[in-house]
């Protein structure tokens, strides 16, 4: 009997020994096809060797030191990489362990900086429905995920939440995308009005939104239009890169197609390629001047920030990055993947949309395409697609509660970085044979 306190009490999840490629094996040696990378994080498979010997490497040389008496080589250079790379402005980076700690950071960040600049009024951060910013308390009352959110609830902060960009089910008839980008992002200013600019702190948002909304990339010029409103009440820009950035989505910071700088970005999942528990907050200059003339003492900080071996183990995953033109790879491998989903699925009379940029694609299930209505959530369909594409051999990312943290389902595949286009067209196939499975008894 196992002692381990699962994520799911009523699950057996069979074990994995194995890693090998793009490939997980359990006990009885059945392999599978990591086509979301647990969460969007295995971009470099489970076998990369050269990230391998840079953990071993550094455990024999240095495991720990903590960051209040210490900094360590492997953490300098990896800031150093990430900053010679990061948007035009962003000056520093403060290592976390993962998406969640990297979120809090950036929030209490915003906060601080306001203090030390002599602006204590400003507290409001604003964010989007249907967004996900991590399951601390801080990051979970950020996000817009009902369904994480609902037992939880009278725990979180208070934040205002706008409408997401979200045109496939939110797009007026007759409104160009371009418009109704517009439309959306000015939401923001409004709202930064009825709480009054002087109280407002900053502005949270992922850049193409992962796990809630599947894949969701913004209409034209509403990240441009965001930056403006944000710029014009001088409130801080957060990016939450967590899942789509570190070449996810075919750049390493995802703000570069949108053509703007963020203020705060945090990254993660893909930082560290599964191989180490890893994740950053990054800052502007002017931020961290702030800090450094003001108090000079950021009032934050985690036990295993900077470790030596997980930034050790990320810098390498980030020479792989560059070794093998994989970020490159991943604009042409995307394109095959969005390809190959649209020839198997976009006929299927309950696939409404297939969406997304980079290797991070969404398929949403609706039971309806002319009215784009979602089936009933009672039907459980994505846990019922994970579990079909699962037996098939794939790994797969399902949600229910895409339109409202209740109905709508999708999937999300973020597979690894070096996938073929052999191993995507099987993938495909295998989640083609697993809706169809599950959608025949619902039709």
């Amino acid at each position: 009997m196992s002692h381990v306190f699962p994520r799911n009490c009523r699950a057996e999840p069979p074990v994995a020994v194995g890693g090998e490629g793009c490939y997980l094996i359990d006990a009885s040696g059945k392999r599978y096809f990591d086509g979301s990378g647990g969460a969007a994080v295995s971009c470099l498979g489970h076998s990369n060797e050269r990230v391998r010997e840079a953990i071993k490497t550094q455990v024999d040389k240095l495991a720990y030191a903590h960051t209040s008496f210490f900094t360590s080589e492997p953490a300098e250079a990896l800031a150093d990489h990430l900053i010679a790379r990061a948007p035009q402005g962003i000056e520093r980076v403060y290592f976390v362990s993962g998406g969640s700690e990297a979120v809090e950071s950036a929030i209490k960040l915003a906060r601080q900086y306001f203090i030390e600049i002599d602006q204590p009024e400003r507290h409001h951060l604003i964010a989007r429905r249907q967004s996900y910013h991590g399951n601390t308390l801080g990051a979970l009352a950020a996000g817009g995920n009902a369904w994480r959110r609902q037992q939880f609830a009278p725990l979180l902060v208070d934040m205002s939440h706008i409408a997401p960009c979200y045109e496939y089910a939110e797009r007026g008839e007759g409104e160009t995308l371009e418009d109704y980008g517009q439309r959306t992002a000015n939401e923001l200013e409004a709202e930064i009005l009825r709480l009054g600019p002087e109280t407002v702190m900053a502005f949270i948002a992922e850049p193409v939104v992962g796990a809630t909304l599947g894949a969701v990339t913004a209409a034209p010029g509403y990240f441009k239009r965001i930056r403006e409103i944000c710029d014009k009440y001088g409130i801080l820009l957060i990016l939450d890169e967590v899942m789509c950035g570190m070449g996810r989505t075919g750049y390493l910071f995802a703000s570069e197609a949108e053509g703007i700088v963020p203020d705060i970005v945090t990254i993660a999942k893909g930082l560290g390629a599964g191989y180490q528990p890893i994740g950053a907050m990054l800052c502007a200059g002017k931020i961290y001047d702030a800090i450094r003339d003001g108090s000079g003492f950021f009032q934050h900080g985690h036990t295993y920030l900077g470790h030596p071996v997980a930034a050790a183990a990320s810098l390498a995953v980030l020479q792989e990055f560059e070794a093998h033109d994989l970020i490159a790879q991943v604009c042409t491998r995307g394109d095959f993947l969005q390809s190959a989903l649209e020839r198997k699925l976009c006929q299927h009379p309950h696939i409404g949309d297939i969406r997304g940029r980079g290797l991070f694609r969404g398929i949403e299930i609706v039971a309806d395409r002319a009215t784009k209505v979602p089936f009933d959530p009672a039907l459980g369909l994505a846990g019922k697609i994970k579990k079909a594409a699962f037996a098939e051999g794939l790994g797969c990312y399902p949600m229910p509660g895409a339109r409202d943290g209740r109905n709508g389902d999708h999937i999300l595949l973020a597979p690894p970085f070096i996938a073929t286009e052999a191993q995507l067209s099987d993938a495909v196939d295998m989640l083609e044979r697993a809706i169809t499975k599950v959608l025949a008894t619902v039709s």
